[in-house]
């Protein structure tokens, strides 16, 4: 691992990218080119003040991508015709696992109901799934299954299916219905623009992806999968979902949602694990139809009666004729064991793309000649009882801005409403907002990463499987573990793989007994919804005073649970902010009792170069790519969670079933992700962090990390007492947490009071109430230089004589700067100010706090209360804007 220089890298990056053969892709299954407008690809997906803000749980300062994530919300609503969709998941596979899981909740039965034509890759992830919940999935043709004993929970089908046939699921759901199974419908957003949409066959939830609404192929991802369902699910819907409320001043605001279903609340009851998701529409033609019917004509046999954009043909010509041809015209097809082919089409197709086809499948005709034929028309969706007659995004954000100058411009009012990396630090504990260099986003947009089909043959990816390798290299000698997995695309997914490769182990062992997970109450929120995720029963051990592990009580619940214990989860440094010093012995005490360690790597930061959790005894770890390896957050997505392994679990990683990262000889568990590399095309962000950061690099950054939070925590120690320290050391690791519990006693100021106050000084909070209630978590990294972290330590300052003015009767203990915080702009040049301080202290609390630099939030502070009582999930009516 040497370290090299950003010009050297990217000539070095762009030769590794160039190993990918750009060859046309018309395999489907779920994955298509599409038209990415560049005015998106460089005002929002190349620009940091759109990629480096965090989830949204501080809406006063997140309105613009609450606003944008509230549209993708009303797209998908519009499109699939359901009352209620949520902000996005990770991708098509597992957000049709979450639909199912979703069906068993709601009425316990034991099986569930998968259709045949589904794309392969969502089957196998829904059977991963619903493997490990002890839930039996049955694949068959629906339009012949019977509902009748009332033993099935519920039914997924495609629509379009997987070989591009549409269907009338109508009688499937009635008959469904009519014994309470519940209806799922995997769909194509770009379809419904067409098509009727899926609730009109009366279905109870649908999902898919939106890779293809302007979104590149990436070799697989990342990619936003989409939630819908009806109002009735509402509270049972996995994932964050955008509501709106009312602020302070009676105004309308963006918020996230039903809150409390999260997992780190919830934990081993949360609704699923999900701690990040995928954070825009095309046309298509009557070329699609016009293929159909020329191959027909040239007496290639064509099963579809009725389809989208996708055929199965069976050729007149040889297989390997077929395949000859196409090698010739540098084109994929998705081939069939029977010797069918597939043929998917998209919005980048052209009249050549189209003769090209013609003559693989030994066809003379062209397509010039056959739009001219009205037979095509009649061919089309568009002339069948399928097409589409409801309107959809008739809101005026969806049809108002009809040119480039309106378009950026709105793309930059939202982004101006946030705040990102770009205006300050964003102190959040656990999660490492770091920096997120030009130099490592650049590859991300070179086409040779971004117009690679996922399922594309082996010897047209090799640049990414080079990839692949020097970044496994890397991040094994990095962490002391043996095999990666890049299949998991966030950091809960990397939870639930790394321990489902656990179980599987054991089972291998004959152990298939153990199912306890022993999860200490400072690790990390996802983990407890992950072990009742992989069919765990989590059991809770408990912690010191002074944050650790309390070893005894592991030993006795090891001792207790030895031939029925699976794992423990660990998380170091824990989210307490120390460094276990027991960690090695915790480890030894598992293995002695028959278990595997999972340490969770949401605290890499403060490890590597350091130490490395294979040496101290962990076994798997998932790796927060968008943590440690400088992968943005973008607003609450994408992450990528990969797994690392010792070599005893490699055999059990993800494979997948049309790509096998494995091999053939694997005994994988299943899948986990749709794509069997994840979100491959954002891996390039971390190998270029790796390689122009060398050993050295690393090592200081760590320090550095360590040094800043070390710091910050002396500066704050006269102001607010440091919870957790070392009890060596007093010292703490890359992230602390500070007490403000007593202030609600002496002043009636809470840790929110203080997290909006923050807002006026600029600045976003630190993790609130989490791990501890009532407690601010703060993490500085080490991108942010002392001049940085003395104005956040000067804002908290500030903030806590505030607290004291408050406490001695100088401030009212009601009407004061934190408990009205934050302070908008409309409030503050009011002509009305009637708050017993003045408009200074409101908006210019500190001397850094200046005009030309102000950051204003766009609402006050929003009502959570009021949002969940009156829930609404799509844009509500502002005229007046579009007017």
């Amino acid at each position: 691992m040497l370290f090299i220089g950003e010009y050297e890298l990217i000539n070095r990056i762009r030769k590794v990218a160039e190993r990918n053969k750009i060859w046309r892709s018309y395999i489907g299954m779920g994955y298509h080119n599409c038209c990415v407008p560049h005015t998106i690809m460089r005002n929002i997906f190349e620009n940091p003040g759109w990629t480096t803000q965090y989830t949204p749980y501080q809406p006063e300062v997140a309105q613009g991508r609450l606003e944008g994530l509230l549209n993708y919300q009303t797209l998908v609503s519009d499109l699939t015709g359901l009352e209620v969709a949520n902000a996005s998941l990770l991708d098509e596979g597992t957000a049709a696992a979450e639909a199912l899981s979703l069906c068993y909740r709601q009425n316990r039965r034991p099986k569930l109901l998968v259709s045949n034509m589904l794309h392969p890759q969502t089957i196998s992830v829904v059977e991963t799934r619903c493997q490990s919940l002890g839930l039996t999935v049955e694949i068959n043709d629906v339009f012949e299954v019977d509902f009748s004993n009332r033993d099935i929970a519920g039914v997924l089908f495609q629509y379009p299916d997987t070989e591009g046939n549409v269907h009338d699921f109508s009688a499937v759901t009635e008959h469904a219905h009519s014994h309470g199974t519940l209806v799922c419908c995997a769909t194509d957003l770009l379809s419904l623009t067409l098509l009727r949409p899926p609730s009109e066959f009366g279905v109870d939830i649908a999902v898919g992806t939106s890779q293809r609404l302007g979104v590149p192929l990436g070799y697989g991802g990342p990619h936003a999968g989409f939630f819908a369902c009806t109002q009735s699910l509402v509270r049972l819907m996995p994932g964050r979902m955008i509501g709106v409320t009312r602020d302070a001043s009676g105004r309308d605001g963006y918020r996230l949602a039903l809150q409390t279903r999260e997992q780190h609340i919830r934990r081993d009851k949360a609704t699923s694990n999900i701690c990040t998701a995928q954070a825009l529409l095309a046309n298509m033609s009557a070329m699609f139809a016009a293929l159909q019917y020329g191959l027909d004509l040239d007496m290639n046999m064509i099963p579809n009666q009725l389809f989208f954009d996708t055929l199965r043909i069976e050729p007149k010509l040889e297989i390997e004729d077929i395949k000859a041809r196409a090698y010739q015209k540098e084109i994929n097809l998705r081939y069939y064991e029977d010797g069918s082919v597939g043929v998917a089409l998209d919005e980048t197709v052209t009249f050549q793309d189209i003769n090209d086809l013609f003559y693989i499948f030994g066809g003379t005709r062209k397509i010039e000649d056959l739009l001219e034929d009205p037979m095509v028309r009649e061919k089309s969706i568009s002339r069948s009882e399928f097409k589409r007659t409801s309107p959809f995004l008739t809101h005026p954000v969806f049809n108002s801005h009809h040119s480039e100058t309106r378009i950026v411009r709105y793309m930059k009012k939202l982004e101006n409403k946030d705040i990102s990396l770009v205006h300050s630090m964003i102190p959040l504990g656990s999660c490492t907002m770091k920096l997120n260099s030009t130099t490592e986003m650049m590859p991300c947009s070179f086409k040779h990463f971004t117009d690679i089909h996922p399922f594309a043959p082996l010897d047209q990816s090799l640049g990414y499987h080079q990839l692949f390798a020097e970044l496994e290299k890397d991040l094994c000698t990095i962490t002391g573990y043996d095999k990666i997995s890049f299949q998991p695309n966030s950091g809960a997914q990397g939870e639930y793989a790394g321990l489902r490769a656990i179980q599987c182990y054991h089972e291998a062992r004959g152990d298939k007994l153990r199912d306890v997970c022993l999860i200490p109450v400072s690790a990390h929120g996802t983990n407890p919804a992950s072990a009742q995720m992989a069919g765990m029963r989590v059991e809770p051990v408990k912690v010191k005073h002074d944050g650790t592990i309390d070893v005894e009580d592991l030993k006795s619940k090891a001792e207790k649970f030895k031939n029925r214990l699976s794992c423990l989860m660990i998380t170091y440094p824990s989210t307490n902010g120390v460094f276990e010093e027991t960690v090695a012995d915790v480890c030894d005490i598992i293995h002695k009792n028959g278990g595997q360690v999972y340490l969770d790597g949401a605290n890499m930061n403060a490890q590597v170069g350091l130490c490395r959790p294979g040496d101290y005894g962990s076994d798997v770890s998932h790796l927060n790519l968008h943590k440690t390896f400088c992968i943005p957050h973008g607003g609450g997505g994408p992450g990528m969670g990969p797994i690392g392994v010792k070599s005893h679990l490699a055999p059990f990683l993800p494979g997948h079933p049309v790509v096998n990262p494995l091999g053939a000889n694997s005994t994988s568990y299943g899948v986990v992700s749709a794509a069997p590399y994840g979100s491959s095309a954002i891996l390039p962000i971390s190998w270029a962090y790796i390689k122009m950061m060398g050993p050295r690099g690393l090592r200081k950054a760590t320090q550095v990390a360590i040094l800043n939070a070390n710091y910050m925590s002396k500066v704050l120690e006269p102001y607010y007492e440091t919870v957790f320290k070392s009890s060596t050391s007093d010292l703490v690791a890359h992230e602390f947490i500070i007490d403000v519990r007593d202030f609600k006693k002496t002043a009636n100021i809470e840790a929110a009071d203080i997290a909006k106050r923050l807002m006026d000084y600029g600045f976003h909070a630190p993790t609130m109430s989490w791990p501890v209630a009532g407690t601010l978590m703060i993490e500085p990294t080490e991108s942010e230089d002392k001049q940085e972290l003395d104005r956040f330590c000067d804002a908290l300052i500030s903030i806590r004589q505030e607290i004291r003015d408050i406490e001695e009767g100088k401030l009212d203990i009601r009407v004061n700067p934190l408990k009205m915080a934050p302070h908008t702009q409309e409030q503050v040049i009011s002509s009305s100010w009637e708050r017993p301080y003045s408009r200074e202290e409101a908006a210019f609390p500190a001397h850094f706090v200046k005009p030309d630099t102000k950051i204003w939030p766009t609402v006050a502070r929003i009502d959570d209360i009021y949002g969940d009582k009156h829930l609404v999930c799509t844009c509500p009516p502002i005229l007046d804007e579009y007017n």
